[in-house]
């Protein structure tokens, strides 16, 4: 079985979630805005309760199933313990084709891509940890699954998510087409090990 073992930066420890997250993780969704508006503060508590059961049983099926480890992880500080964050290694299906990098087609076809996805605490960004998260992701990418390129996906107006991008090195694109409107800007990182 393949489990995505627990990443270590300077400052930060990247580990499976556990059950006693919720509340925090549930407040985290909330900073982000990354709830439901229409559901009530019970509904989205029991939402973001089945999310991360689900999360937590997926790290054992995908392994038991032979599929790479997909999934969020829990981005926690060192030195206190203290949850700050979300990050994980992700299935990413769209028509990527669209971006410059994989060929710049308008109705380009669905593609498959593996992604790296970061989401911190509003209190904890700008201090570096969005970049410390994207780098141990990106170097268990490279070198525990040997995959030849990553991307990452955000919006136009999200500024910190497209300034870790770069920071990371990856290669930076806007859409230059409307739709789909959640595919607005993605960075690309690839791997160096495999050389050109």
């Amino acid at each position: 079985m393949h489990i995505m073992p627990e990443l270590t930066t300077k400052r930060l420890l990247i580990r499976p979630f556990l059950p006693q997250d919720l509340d925090t993780i549930h407040k985290l969704f909330q900073d982000i805005r990354w709830h439901d508006p229409q559901l009530s503060e019970t509904q989205n508590y029991h939402e973001r309760n089945q999310w991360l059961q689900w999360s937590i049983m997926s790290y054992v099926q995908l392994a038991k199933l032979r599929q790479p480890p997909y999934g969020d992880r829990a981005v926690v500080l060192q030195e206190t313990g203290q949850l700050i964050g979300m990050c994980g290694i992700v299935p990413y299906v769209g028509p990527f084709g669209q971006i410059p990098y994989f060929g710049g087609r308008e109705n380009a076809p669905y593609t498959a891509e593996v992604g790296l996805m970061w989401a911190l605490s509003p209190t904890h960004q700008r201090q570096g940890y969005g970049t410390e998260t994207a780098q141990a992701l990106a170097g268990y990418a490279f070198h525990g699954l040997q995959l030849h390129h990553v991307i990452a996906t955000t919006e136009y107006d999200n500024l910190v998510s497209q300034a870790v991008m770069q920071r990371l090195g990856m290669l930076v694109q806007r859409n230059p087409y409307l739709e789909p409107s959640w595919l607005q800007v993605v960075g690309v990182l690839e791997n160096e090990l495999f050389g050109e």
